[in-house]
């Protein structure tokens, strides 16, 4: 085949950024011009437009969930976690809000030749214990070491598969004017827990992941409502961007208050003083609810008598203004638009 018959102009233009950046990664605006300008114009499919956290689809009358993720997070162990229990709750997590039963999980090791085989076994304790605590096999894998001063100690891919039950239709294209925002917590505790081990910085208490398989409280909804429109786990980019998200891809506005927003005391005074902003911070336990007004309050209810969603909130509404802006109404009773992030407060959160 004659090079020819290919389009090789690439269509990020080459005098904005030539080469790959951080925040390429990081969930905002760069993250998400890579993957529609580059991944998704050339991979294009009808599976892959819907742009959900897993490809749904249906063999032999049997509707599965596929989702897959690799995690580089840096430190990898954290307060509250480690690379490894990180990696299969997040699988777990991508499969639920897509309305999924997670079933299997497969694992793939990228290892630097020295690690420590203490740390490795460690690592796959915990991701053993997270496994069964989510009710999730780990049924297959592969491990490749590279060379010291290749890698970075460990790096990890996980893919998972579910299925989803008849009737369940999770997706942002779902996403209604009138549809009623919860969100189970309080946010921005995975990305300063992470900043915190990174830099050795010391906060009066000591902030820890939220990292958390939410299948089961998934569950809980499901079984309490079938009209779920959406459901989202707001990881890189934080709260902001998986917002901005659903928004785009629904063609709705979103508004959202600010003072139904639980941040707690810690992460409120660690993001003064490193100048950060907490809705644009990584959550790794916390789901976002999109449920029609009829059936919020139920759903609420639910969530609450739930231990991962005891402080669940109702954050904002779905309107038909402002489409595909994200807006708050501040403390003061101001309103401002909430964007996707543009650079990269935190690299290598996930």
């Amino acid at each position: 085949m004659d090079k020819t018959d290919f389009n090789l102009a690439c269509p990020i233009p080459k005098n904005d950024y030539d080469k790959i950046l951080l925040a390429h990664g990081g969930g905002g605006i760069l993250s998400n011009q890579l993957i529609q300008k580059i991944f998704f114009s050339q991979f294009d499919n009808e599976l892959l437009n819907v742009q959900h956290d897993s490809a749904m689809f249906n063999i032999n009358g049997v509707r599965l969930a596929f989702t897959t993720d690799s995690y580089v997070v840096q430190p990898i162990f954290f307060p509250g976690g480690n690379i490894g229990d990180l990696a299969i709750n997040g699988t777990v997590n991508d499969l639920a809000v897509s309305g999924a039963k997670p079933l299997y999980i497969s694992v793939g090791f990228i290892i630097e030749e020295g690690f420590e085989i203490e740390e490795l076994w460690r690592i796959v304790l915990s991701m053993k214990q997270a496994a069964e605590k989510a009710g999730v096999k780990i049924v297959t894998g592969d491990t490749k070491v590279v060379n010291k001063g290749k890698g970075d100690k460990i790096f990890i891919n996980t893919s998972g598969i579910g299925i989803i039950e008849t009737g369940i239709d999770i997706s942002p294209i779902n996403v209604k004017p009138g549809d009623v925002i919860i969100l189970n917590g309080k946010i921005a505790e995975h990305g300063i827990a992470i900043l915190s081990a990174r830099e050795g910085l010391e906060f009066e208490t000591t902030i820890k992941s939220d990292t958390a398989a939410l299948n089961d409280l998934i569950d809980r909804i499901l079984k309490t409502s079938k009209k779920i429109n959406v459901m989202r786990d707001p990881t890189r980019g934080g709260l902001a961007s998986a917002l901005n998200e659903i928004a785009n891809k629904g063609n709705v506005g979103i508004a959202i208050e600010e003072d139904k927003i639980l941040i707690s005391e810690e992460v409120k005074g660690a993001c003064e003083i490193l100048g950060l902003d907490p809705l644009y911070i990584a959550n790794e336990g916390k789901i976002l609810v999109f449920v029609p007004k009829d059936d919020a309050g139920k759903v609420l209810d639910a969530m609450k008598n739930h231990p991962l969603g005891k402080e669940s909130s109702i954050i904002g509404s779905v309107t038909a203004e402002n489409k595909s802006l994200v807006t708050m109404k501040t403390m003061i009773g101001s309103s401002r638009i909430v964007d996707m992030i543009s650079g990269e407060q935190l690299p290598r959160i996930c």
